[in-house]
């Protein structure tokens, strides 16, 4: 997959510049099997049910203290207008009750108050539960990606992987901690509400009731057209991303052969139809807002007009029609949260459903209990009989016997796909054979603990990886307990510590990324102090000195040489004139060992390997010539 497709994937699943969640109009995919997830996912609210109980509680009590407010403040308005209309008629004695307005007043600042308390203590409580259920689900992912075998790793991108880990679990973790108290308050809310209109005047009731209707009426109809829209936003963004990815990446090829005319003109056509999807997306969407309040006041002025003929006929005191306003009002929120709500809880699911998929995947083979841990190995390594397939009905390698003695060094040859580090990952035990075994010291791998089998390789490969760190902390990968002077050790050994100690902060170098300050060859010989550090009994080499210069190759040669002493050792071997003095040279091809013997009986059969031999050398003006183990030297004919 190219790393524009990828950037396609990633670019147009992030959203459009509103957070992780869709709106109304968003298009959201829709889990497999919702009713499932959503029991499994609540399944995981289990230890925290009191917790939970305790928040609903509290948003009940919370929510009931807000609605019954504006039916007090009701009280406080009829009050008033009683006293000021008597006052106009001249009725004797008449004034108005300040008082009485005075403690109503009072009561609904309490009200309001003690509102505020249950729902911060909601809120607070939510916080702690959804933060626990999501520390224990992010647990079990990172403890499950341990446990998958390295096929699971083949077979996904990273960028899948940790969309999954990552972004999904995001979603869950944000939904769990806001959606949830609101969707619980939105459908107190609504009740609660409800509750109130019937005790102030069924009939205004019903008239509400009947916007409710056409307000989803106007939410489907706004959100399915917007919906194509957003689908084609989508869909622009990850064009625009992967091509901006790719240019980026590729800037010298583009310069290189002059496309930076055509890249530019490239770009503009994908922001123009970004641009045109997105305003579309966007004015759809918002269109949503305007109506569902313009169905609202209709509403609103519907209560208005009948509740002022019910006063006047003296049929509702007027302090409920006020009440009943702020009720009308407060009665088309939550609906319309609601509505934002069930796509963002659509979302959730999906991602969780995600989540669950990888907590489902098939984990690696148990190991035995009782498994051997290895320790003071001499580093013998039989593979007897061997057969593997990375499918069952493909099989790569079928009877491959190998007996490999302590301190031998064998060098693994042949052409790309002839099964050269699939030899390295069944010595890892990565993937497991299909038949026969693999032994180290008589124990077969399948018996022995992984942890100890692994801390037997040292491994120098190709690719070299250091991660965010000191360079001490680099060195000291494999070996966290190793004192200054065995890092510094390590590091002399690998012929780095010159360079090292060039560096402004010597051993305490922080390095970054891909430490990009550090040259190829510099980055190699940090490895191979590393590998030096942990001192193994068996090395693992795939061709360190394949991209880098010729005076570093020299350096990294004797670096590894240096290693190699009393080790047993297996080197993958791409320019085949640094393995002339291996001990034992295997030739592969298709998955077969098809030759073996050192590289004078090879050379002297004149088979696959001669040829292998010969093809890397063109012309008679560089010739091979003898060399000691891992190191080539060519002279002029």
């Amino acid at each position: 997959m190219s790393a524009g497709s990828n950037t396609k994937q990633s670019g147009g699943g992030m959203g459009f510049g509103r957070g992780p969640f869709a709106g109304p109009g968003m298009p959201v995919q829709k889990a497999k099997d919702f009713r499932g997830t959503l029991f499994r996912l609540l399944g995981y609210f289990r230890p925290q049910k009191y917790q939970l109980i305790a928040v609903v509680v509290a948003a009940i009590l919370g929510t009931v203290f807000n609605v019954v407010g504006p039916k007090i403040l009701g009280l406080a308005t009829t009050k008033l207008f009683a006293g000021i209309v008597a006052k106009m008629k001249g009725t004797p004695g008449a004034h108005v009750d300040f008082g009485y307005i005075e403690r109503v007043l009072l009561i609904l600042v309490g009200l309001y108050l003690i509102s505020s308390v249950f729902q911060y203590l909601q809120q607070y409580l939510m916080a702690g539960a959804a933060q626990k259920t999501v520390y224990a689900m992010r647990r079990e992912v990172e403890e499950k990606l341990e446990r998958l075998p390295l096929s699971f790793y083949d077979a996904r991108t990273h960028g899948e992987i940790l969309s999954r880990a990552v972004n999904d679990m995001d979603n869950v973790s944000n939904t769990l901690q806001q959606n949830v108290t609101q969707l619980i308050t939105s459908v107190v809310m609504i009740v609660g509400v409800i509750v109130m209109m019937l005790t102030i005047s069924p009939l205004l009731t019903v008239v509400v009731l009947v916007t409710v209707p056409l307000s989803f009426f106007v939410i489907r109809t706004v959100a399915k057209r917007s919906q194509t829209y957003f689908k084609q936003q989508q869909a622009a963004l990850g064009e625009l991303n992967g091509h901006v990815e790719e240019m980026y990446t590729g800037h010298q090829i583009v310069k290189a052969f002059g496309q930076e005319r055509n890249s530019l003109a490239r770009f503009s056509t994908l922001n123009d139809e970004y641009y045109d999807a997105g305003w579309r997306a966007q004015f759809v969407s918002g269109i949503i807002q305007p109506v569902m309040m313009a169905v609202g006041n209709l509403g609103y002025v519907l209560v208005a007009a009948i509740g002022g003929i019910m006063v006047a006929r003296g049929r509702i005191a007027i302090g409920d029609i006020q009440a009943f306003l702020q009720y009308s009002r407060q009665f088309s929120q939550p609906i319309t949260q609601l509505s934002s709500i069930a796509n963002t809880i659509q979302l959730t699911i999906s991602s969780a459903e995600r989540v669950f998929e990888l907590l489902d995947e098939a984990e690696e083979i148990p190991e035995p209990a009782g498994a051997t841990v290895l320790s003071n190995l001499r580093g013998r390594v039989q593979f007897e009989h061997v057969k593997f397939g990375y499918q069952p009905d493909v099989p790569l390698m079928e009877d491959v016997n190998i007996d490999v003695q302590p301190g031998q060094t064998i060098a693994i040859v042949g052409p790309t796909g002839a099964g050269k580090t699939t030899l390295v990952n069944l010595l890892l035990r990565f993937y497991d054979v299909d038949g026969g075994s693999i032994r180290i010291d008589g124990h077969d791998i399948r018996d022995v603990t992984r942890g100890s089998l692994r801390r037997t390789f040292g491994m120098v490969l190709q690719d070299t990886w250091l991660f965010s760190g000191t360079i001490r902390e680099n060195i000291a990968y494999g070996r966290e307990d190793a004192t200054e002077a065995e890092i510094i050790a390590a590091a002399q050994a690998a012929q780095a510590d010159h360079f090292i100690r060039t560096l402004p902060e010597s051993y305490d170098t922080v390095l970054h990324g891909d430490a990009t300050t550090l040259s190829q060859g510099q980055k190699q010989l940090l490895t191979i102090a590393r590998a030096f550090l942990a001192d193994p009994a068996i090395l693992i080499l795939d061709e360190a000195t394949s991209s880098v210069d010729t005076r570093t190759e020299v350096m990294i040669q004797e670096a590894t040489n240096e290693l190699m002493k009393n080790r047993t050792s297996f080197v993958i071997a791409h320019r085949l004139s640094t393995i002339r003095g291996a001990d034992l040279i295997l030739v592969m091809n298709h998955g077969s060992i098809i030759e073996t013997g050192s590289h004078e009986e090879l050379m002297a059969q004149g088979g696959f390997y001669a040829d292998l031999y010969n093809s890397q050398f063109s012309g008679p003006a560089l010739e091979p010539v003898a060399a000691t183990s891992g190191e080539m030297r060519l002279t002029d004919d």
